[in-house]
């Protein structure tokens, strides 16, 4: 950690032991805060949430709790997923990624209490699942930002808010508690296939109410279950190979919030807050991993449907590579922060100080097995191999499902452990000179922020009622490592060449089960070899070899700091123009200092060298300086009835991968002395070319405008017409090609006499630009008809409807430099889809409320987009998702009166009812990923004292 971030954290600590604790942090002081929420259970919540959005100057959604430790999901994200314009995508069957407005998580940002976050992804985009949603009281998305608005994202921002004990007017202490279980249970014997949830909250006011305390802590131990088909492709039409996967999740995850306000005068208020999340999760992964139109096997198609897919083929010499994989991950985030707010009758002075860390370690490790060493002809690619034994071969019949994967019919018995052992039954290994049984790659991702923010103002007595003048200033460093081994066979050494063992019994030892509970029979396997592959990392039974080049043409350790400055001046609204007219008008300065460091492989390198002895260190960045205005104009047209009018220029930065500094460098030498840069055939031949990250990326742009109509009616009831444009400038083409200088490789990489024969040191170089602009639009409709507006004592009365439809649309082109020499062809412009965006998204609530009892069904839906899923390495891929439709249903009583079960509430819970799968295809009836997940339940209990 730099010594700046030391020096800054060490402030934090010491001036929140000197001061005293936290006020509302500013994204949350932007506005007045909402009512004291009501118990009295969702129809309460959603007032709330009705009130918020009324009462904000900016357009924006809200969802408040129902009570103190009881938003009205089991998940964050699951809440902001029903809001109008969201959407969330599921991971593991849990809604985690959020897109706003039809832009995924790399475009919209965080705020816990008004304060940028860091994250445990390896990017910039939130993991909501590490925020437990019983210790928050409501959370905010702002659709348009405003000048105060530190760590606005491009799609929106999202600030979660927990308790303020001062807003409370008495002690509280509430319990939940939570059993929670999958319909399939486990789908692997060595992970549970039911969990539990408990809370505690405790609010209380001391000393003539001028010291508030809230503590919350939340344990969850959540399972859930995925029967995961990946193809290949489908080559010719018919599939190329197959993984029919069981995958089971166990989710371990402690909380903790505190905070301390202190508010001895009118005018005075000091507030800390402390966030800590503890968060493990075990992940095993066991199926067969069949290879269909390679490694020697033949096929019989039997049938074909109308677009040309093979539906029923029979395979034959098929040599399936029985997989236990395991993913473990251990997630630590804390986040501190103190805040001082003085007000005056016409002045106010505001401080936050703030520092958030997060540290997240993975092993992810393969374990492969078969009935031998190496398919027939393996040894023939690149070391040939005497040895090789490919061990028996089996016959399938696969029969594509009317969801698009495809069952299987073995012959060969995948849970017999005499017949199958450790090894590399396709060769993998064989192009490194390996025997490779399994694999384990271990990223460990930190990532660090402070923040320090001043801000003053003063009331006006103008058209403007209020002036805030404001600096911020925050560091931000991430480290991302992997270290990856392959794993090999112990007992001769690790080249083939020199006689590395090819097999290995299964210990005994291992075996979690007899194969037959390892749930493939939802894919026609009745059972596999199931075993535990870190019992065999750890005693021994492999041997691990280190790697340096892996499967990736550029380091994938790198480290990103961002320094950035902020300042900004916000004038109020308060006037009259035809109708009452309030708002804000300013805009943020932002100078950014970014710097980025990786490595660089020498070329010539094995990839089994040592890569510490061997990287070199590579280092750039850039500065440069932003202004963003904002507006935001409300008139009440009549009673309850608002136009609201956004326009801003907003950013986001670029994904930390993609300003990585690590560059992978060709040289060819063979063309030295020659008329190089030459030509063959219509292709340049350059002596240097290059490929990696680009850390002198700028953010990308949108200049946008938002119009909202709004009717409030009632407590909860509201009608809302939305349309909103962005214009985006400097959109990141990853892909892009352009000249560069690699001078300062020449003395590393060629001989004296070579350099004397360069002709030119300028070559190609592969790497993102800014060379992207499009546009993304849509409109919103959303509604919230409570059953009152038919009257008290209407049949209608205990009944609401909440529902909201969006539609959103794109365009972006990616355009290419120029190539180097007019020989080469330019690239013709890109148009592309925006990862994330569902042109249709509809959210839906029906409840009903009455005598203590309650009951809702919530309904999602969004049409297909773009996901962004797990791929080779503990990297990430995009590929094209199927539309979604998700139903979740809760019902619930509360008990009244005084006795002992007054105030307690009992909940019942459903989620994915319809057990919707999540489905990602290449073209017409070309299905990639086909995961279900299973129905979830929950019954809860819960008492406020």
């Amino acid at each position: 950690m730099r010594k700046e971030l030391k020096l800054f954290r060490a402030t934090l600590l010491s001036s929140g032991a000197a001061l005293g604790l936290a006020a509302p942090a500013f994204a949350q002081d932007a506005d007045e805060q909402t009512d004291e929420i009501v118990v009295t259970g969702f129809r309460s919540s959603l007032e709330n949430s009705v009130a918020a959005k009324r009462d904000n100057s900016s357009i924006i959604e809200a969802v408040s709790a129902e009570d103190i430790g009881k938003l009205p999901d089991i998940s964050i994200a699951e809440s902001l997923g029903r809001l109008p314009g969201l959407a969330t995508q599921r991971l593991n069957g849990r809604a985690q990624g959020l897109s706003i407005r039809g832009l995924g998580p790399d475009f919209s940002t965080a705020l816990l209490n008004g304060r940028e976050q860091v994250t445990t992804s390896d990017n910039r985009g939130v993991e909501f699942d590490q925020y437990p949603a019983e210790l928050l009281s409501q959370a905010v998305v702002y659709k348009t930002p405003f000048a105060g608005l530190v760590g606005q994202g491009l799609a929106g921002t999202v600030d979660l808010r927990t308790i303020r004990p001062l807003d409370k007017s008495e002690r509280i202490f509430n319990v939940n508690a939570r059993y929670e279980f999958n319909e399939d249970g486990s789908l692997n014997p060595d992970a549970s296939g039911d969990g539990y949830r408990v809370v505690g909250t405790y609010v209380d006011q001391f000393a003539d109410d001028t010291v508030g305390v809230a503590i919350g802590v939340a344990v969850q131990s959540s399972p859930s279950q995925g029967e995961n088909f990946n193809a290949w492709g489908y080559g010719g039409g018919t599939i190329d190979g197959q993984k029919s996967f069981a995958s089971s999740v166990d989710l371990d995850r402690v909380g903790v919030m505190g905070t301390l306000q202190y508010h001895p005068t009118d005018n005075f208020t000091s507030t800390i807050d402390i966030f800590y999340s503890d968060f493990a999760e075990d992940n095993p992964i066991r199926g067969i991993e069949t290879g269909f139109s390679f490694f020697g096997t033949t096929e019989t198609v039997n049938a074909t449907n109308a677009n040309g897919i093979a539906t029923d083929i029979t395979f034959d010499n098929v040599r399936g590579v029985v997989r236990n994989d395991f993913n473990r991950r251990r997630a630590e985030l804390v986040s501190a922060g103190w805040n001082g707010k003085f007000d005056s009758e016409t002045w106010g002075l505001e401080m936050d100080i703030s520092y958030s860390k997060a540290d997240r370690e993975d092993d992810l490790i393969e374990s492969y097995s078969g009935t031998g060493y190496c398919w027939p002809g393996c040894d023939t690619r690149t070391v040939p191999d005497a040895n090789a034994n490919p061990g028996a071969a089996d016959t399938i019949n696969a029969v594509r499902d009317s969801d698009g994967f495809f069952r299987l019919s073995p012959t060969l018995n995948y849970a017999d452990t005499s017949l199958f052992v450790l090894t590399d039954p396709l060769g993998w290994g064989q192009g490194n000179d390996l025997v490779q049984a399994g694999f384990i790659n271990s990223p460990d991702t930190v990532d660090e922020l402070l923040h320090l923010r001043a801000s003053v103002n003063r009331d006006l007595d103008t058209i403007f009622s209020n002036v805030e003048v404001g600096v911020d200033y925050s560091m931000r460093e991430k480290t991302r490592n992997i270290d990856q081994q392959f794993l090999t066979l112990p007992g001769n050494g690790v080249s083939l060449a020199g006689g590395a063992v090819r097999t290995a019994p299964i210990p005994a030892q291992a075996l979690v089960s007899d194969g037959s509970d390892c749930g493939l029979t939802f894919f026609g396997i009745p059972g596999q070899v199931c075993y535990d592959p870190f019992f065999l990392l750890e005693n021994g039974f492999y041997q691990p070899q280190f790697v340096s080049l892996s499967s990736f043409s550029t380091a994938q350790d790198w480290t990103v700091e961002e320094d950035i400055f902020q300042a900004w001046v916000k004038f109020n609204v308060d006037t009259n123009f035809i109708f009452p007219l309030t708002g804000n008008i300013g805009a943020q300065l932002v100078h950014t200092d970014q710097s980025s460091l990786g490595f660089r492989i020498p070329t010539g390198v094995s990839v089994t060298d040592d890569l510490e002895n061997i990287a070199e260190t590579v280092e750039d960045g850039d500065k440069f300086t932003d202004i963003l205005p904002s507006l935001n104009l409300n008139w009440e047209l009549g009673e309850s009835t608002f136009l609201r009018l956004g326009a801003s220029r907003t950013l986001a930065r670029a994904r930390m991968d993609q300003l990585n500094a690590s560059l992978s460098l060709g040289v060819n030498t063979n063309i030295i002395g020659s008329d190089a840069p030459g030509n063959t055939e219509g292709v340049d031949v350059f002596v240097f070319s290059a490929g990696g990250g680009n850390p002198r990326l700028r953010p990308y742009i949108a200049n946008q405008v938002d119009l909202s109509l709004e009717h409030y009616f009632g407590g909860a009831g509201y009608i809302s017409v939305a349309g909103f444009y962005k214009d985006l400038e400097d959109y990141v083409n990853a892909g892009d090609t352009f000249a560069f200088d690699f001078s300062d490789f020449i003395d590393a990489e060629l001989t004296p006499a070579q350099a004397a024969l360069l002709n030119s040191p300028i070559g190609p170089f592969s790497r993102p630009s800014n060379n992207g602009s499009g546009s993304i639009k849509g409109f919103e409709f959303s509604v919230s008809l409570p059953g009152t507006l038919f009257g008290d004592e209407s049949i209608l009365a205990p009944f609401g409807v909440i529902s909201s439809t969006s539609y959103t649309d794109s365009e972006v082109t990616l355009t290419f430099t120029p190539p180097l020499s007019p020989s080469l062809p330019q690239l013709a412009p890109l148009t592309i889809s925006i990862p994330g965006l569902s042109k249709w998204v509809v959210n839906s609530t029906l409840y009903f409320e009455k005598g203590g009892f309650e009951a809702r069904v919530s309904h999602r839906y969004r049409s297909q987009f773009l996901a962004e899923v797990s791929a080779l390495s503990a990297t990430r891929t995009l590929r094209n998702a199927k539309a979604e439709s998700i139903f979740d249903a809760q019902i619930g009583y509360t008990f009244g009166g005084d006795g002992a079960l007054g105030g307690t509430r009992v909940t019942v819970q459903g989620l994915n009812l319809t057990d919707e799968p999540f489905v990602t295809f290449n073209g017409p009836g070309e299905i990639i990923d086909h995961q279900s997940y299973g129905r979830t339940y929950l019954i809860g209990v819960s008492k406020t004292f």
